[in-house]
């Protein structure tokens, strides 16, 4: 059957998958091949070199980890689960048996390959596929590639949470106002405020965290619960002193503590059992290993409480800045298997509101993406090879999902599409499928026609599509059906971070992130954006690929405008080579950006260039780069280094915000502990660099509050200096200007604003260059050669000679008969023949554009 809409939604998990369709109007999962409504996300690969995906995969996981304890030195592995969380990187997978490495992308492939094959009547050419909302750039181009590789013409992405409101919407009548959909993964949080205006929902804003979820249960499971029963009962020094060692038996405890996970979700306690021989390999004493833990709800609130609280309070903070509060919460839809939990649902409900248990937090998201996919039409390129040309080809325009009790819809025969005979006549009569409403039978000519159909409230209308001639014979014809969903409809898809360039700051003087105007976070996309006047460094000769302009796009979190561009997440470099432009770029030319963004995230960029005759450069961002795995090394470094800083800010005393000193000391402690755990898994690290770029914010925005002490006194002084300063020359024009400075300055220090604050002793001090300037008369100028003079061998002329003739004139003017307008020529000269101060700033390589 042609297919009009994508009508496929697949939920890409990562610990576990699931795809559903539309079928007469509803979303329906479609069962696995052990009947089951979901798959592991788990490939394994066995010593015959066939490959095993889903639920046989997952049961020879345990084996294959367990085995690994036998020889841990040697890379044996060939069962791989959790890849989700290294998308988008470089990260590869080695199967021993196959002797080959595999990307992420490879074996989310081999995922969504297994979820087609369970659709056994017709070949799927087209999909939605749910990513996380926070997932990067990166990440979700390695999505597209996944799909690509699974044979998919045609897919797109849709973030988890909306597919789950989505799904919510028509399934809970009289929703109106805010709801807030909690997603707890596999491997990934993320926290979605959504408000719904008569079944209109808008994404109001998100948080998250892609390296926050079920792992991480599992691995604190093992840490807190596991290793400690092993440390009393065998000795492993050996083991735990040996990263490698290490990781192999976390890995090979992983599986029992997955296991108590589940369990303890339903029941109050579990017995973590393994007999004599379960778990290969000795201890250091030659002694086997054997399990028997018993684990209480007391002991999972103490190990598991800490990792649930971290995505409460990502919740709270995004309710905290959005301004809403708990009791404007309508629901709390709950995504995922660990949000089974008792325990986080009673923290939940202690700390926000009781959650909405009414869906099913396994299957939520994938049947929420088969809605929004019954309202996608699938490309012309997959219409083109589905098409049935021997029956009657129909054009049906309408809206797929609506608020209204009435839609209509537009009908137009395409007869160039038709390769069989086309009645003279033609008659559509289009039908509910409930029976209880039709159209009736409604000509239709060559101009096309109109008809209203009327909608069930809150639920999928499906509607047969029938075609007749003249005589009332039934006719061939597609589509044959369509479905519009009534009561629910989400708008616009929002930027889930700000997108921005990495600048040279002309205030400070560093690399920092600058949002581009109208590409903040949660704006609708498609979206364009705009970053006027921005200056080059250096000159770039035109032809030459040595001389080039650099333009890093990151994409940045909630308070990223101001940071280090470096603890934000890099998106791909832009670089403009004279070999790009026409003619000559000088030194301090003006550059206009312009970026455009469209609903896929999809990035381009337009640099113009006003000196070289509005010549415009035009760059599409590439959708294959990848982010380097993290090094060990690098990342120690990383994290000893904001421990410095936060020491260092400390002793220095200047910042008084003690509450955020001792929390962001907090963080960094944790950062470390968990680098100490688990330093030799590739996504436990990913997710460390995560962390330790927000804490890294927060380090740096406590040092630049340390700085407010020393600025709040320069702009005093400065200020004073000025009123002085026209105390002694009188000058009126100035009066006015001092007095507003004396009534904006108190506001500008109770809001500590280093950059307006900065911005206005610049200004004053030109201000009392000015006044004291005309005040002077030739003064001034005679002042300044006199210092010229006694600096003279000190100083670094371009041309000494020069410089000297040129002074000994002016010196000679001022000694006769010194006029101001004579003398300031000849300072100007004498200041081009100094180095350049402001050519060279504080930082980068010369190659960003300052802003």
């Amino acid at each position: 059957m042609a297919r009009s809409k994508i009508d496929y939604g697949i939920d890409l998990g990562t610990t576990n998958s699931a795809i559903s369709r539309m079928e007469k109007g509803e979303a329906v999962i479609k069962k696995t091949d052990t009947n089951k409504d979901t798959i592991p996300s788990c490939i394994f690969f066995n010593k015959k070199q066939a490959m095993k995906v889903g639920d046989q995969a997952y049961s020879s996981l345990k084996g294959d980890k367990l085995r690994r304890m036998l020889k841990p030195e040697e890379k044996t592995n060939n069962a791989f689960i959790e890849f989700k969380r290294t998308m988008g990187s470089d990260k590869s997978y080695f199967s021993s048996h196959m002797d080959k490495e595999y990307s992420s992308e490879e074996l989310s492939a081999e995922i969504l390959k297994t979820l087609k094959s369970f659709v056994t009547d017709e070949s799927i050419q087209s999909a939605i596929v749910t990513v996380p909302a926070k997932f990067t750039s990166n990440q979700k181009d390695a999505t597209l590639r996944a799909a690509s590789l699974a044979g998919f013409s045609h897919c797109e992405l849709l973030q988890e949470p909306i597919a789950a409101a989505m799904a919510y919407g028509l399934t809970s009548s009289n929703v109106d106002g805010y709801i807030l959909v909690f997603d707890f993964g596999g491997g990934t949080f993320d926290a979605a405020l959504l408000d719904v205006k008569e079944g209109i929902m808008k994404v109001i804003d998100t948080e998250g965290d892609n390296y926050l979820g079920g792992k991480n249960l599992d691995l604190a499971i093992v840490d807190e619960i596991i290793i400690p029963f092993m440390e009393e009962n065998n000795s492993i020094d050996l083991f735990l002193e040996n990263e490698t060692k290490k990781t192999v038996l976390q890995d090979a405890m992983k599986f029992f503590a997955e296991e108590t996970k589940i369990q303890m979700s339903f029941n109050e306690t579990h017995n973590i059992l393994s007999d004599l021989g379960d778990i290969p390999g000795k201890d250091d004493d030659g002694e086997e290993f054997e399990l028997d833990i018993t684990v209480t709800k007391e002991m999972m609130r103490e190990t598991v409480g800490p990792i649930f609280q971290k995505s409460v309070d990502l919740t709270k903070a995004l309710l905290e800045r959005n301004h809403v509060d708990n009791n404007s919460l309508k629901a709390l839809i709950l995504v995922g298997g660990p949000t089974f939990s008792p325990v986080l649902r009673e923290m939940l409900e202690e700390q926000i509101i009781k959650p909405d248990t009414s869906v099913d937090p396994m299957t939520v998201v994938s049947k929420g993406a088969a809605l929004y996919a019954a309202t996608i039409d699938v490309s012309e390129e997959v219409k083109e090879q589905q098409r049935d040309k021997t029956k009657i080809q129909l054009q049906l325009g309408y809206e797929a999902t609506t608020v209204e009790d009435e839609e209509h819809i537009t009908i137009k025969i395409l007869e160039d599409k038709t390769e069989g005979e086309v009645p003279e006549k033609v008659f559509v009569e289009i039908s509910r499928n409930d029976k209880s409403w039709s159209t009736g039978k409604v000509e239709v000519d060559k101009n096309g026609g109109l008809v209203e159909v009327k909608l069930k409230s809150n639920t999928s209308n499906m509607f047969n599509v029938l075609v007749y001639n003249e005589q009332g014979n039934l006719q061939e014809a597609e589509p044959s059906d369509i479905t519009i969903i009534q009561g629910a409809k989400i708008g616009s898809a929002t930027l889930p971070y700000s997108i921005g360039i990495e600048i040279m700051s002309r205030e400070r003087g560093k690399l920092e992130f600058r949002t581009i105007k109208g590409l903040e976070k949660n704006q609708s996309t498609p979206a364009t954006g705009v970053e006027n006047g921005l200056k080059t460094q250096m000159q770039i000769r035109p032809g030459s690929n040595e001389d080039f302009l650099k333009v890093p796009i990151y994409q940045g979190d909630h308070g990223a405008e101001g940071t280090r561009a470096i603890h934000n997440d890099h998106v791909y470099d832009v670089i403009i080579t004279g070999e790009h432009l026409p003619k000559l770029l000088p030194e301090g030319s003006e550059v206009n950006l312009t970026l455009k963004v469209d609903k896929s995230e999809r990035i381009s960029m337009s640099a113009h260039f006003p000196s070289l005759d509005d010549f415009t450069h035009d760059v599409d961002v590439p959708r294959d780069t990848t982010q380097k795995e993290i090094d060990e090394d690098w990342l120690e470094t990383e994290i000893k280094k904001a421990i410095q800083s936060l020491e260092l800010i400390k002793q220095e005393g200047a910042c008084t915000d003690t509450e955020k000193l001792n929390k962001t000391e907090r963080d960094l402690n944790n950062i470390k502990d968990e680098f100490e755990q688990g330093k030799g898994d590739s996504d436990r690290k990913m997710g460390m660099r995560d962390s330790l770029r927000k804490a890294s914010k927060e380090v740096d925005k406590l040092q630049a509050a340390g700085e407010w002490p020393k600025i709040e006194e320069e702009l005093k002084s400065v200020f004073y200096q000025l009123e002085e300063a026209n105390t002694q020359f009188d000058n009126d024009k100035a009066a006015q200007f001092i007095s507003e400075y004396k009534d904006i300055i108190p506001k500008v220090i109770k809001d500590k604003n280093i950059k307006v604050a900065q911005d206005l002793i610049d200004v004053m001090r030109q201000l009392n260059y000015a006044i004291v300037d005309e005040g002077l008369g030739a003064q001034m100028e005679v002042g300044h050669l006199n210092h010229l003079n006694d600096e003279f061998d000190m100083l670094q002329w371009s041309d000494k000679g020069k410089a000297r003739n040129i002074l000994d004139r002016g010196l000679q003017m001022a000694a006769d008969n010194p006029v101001k307008e004579q003398l300031r020529p000849i300072i100007i000269e004498l200041y081009k023949l100094l180095p350049d101060a402001d050519k060279k700033i504080l930082d980068g390589d010369g190659s960003e554009l300052i802003g």
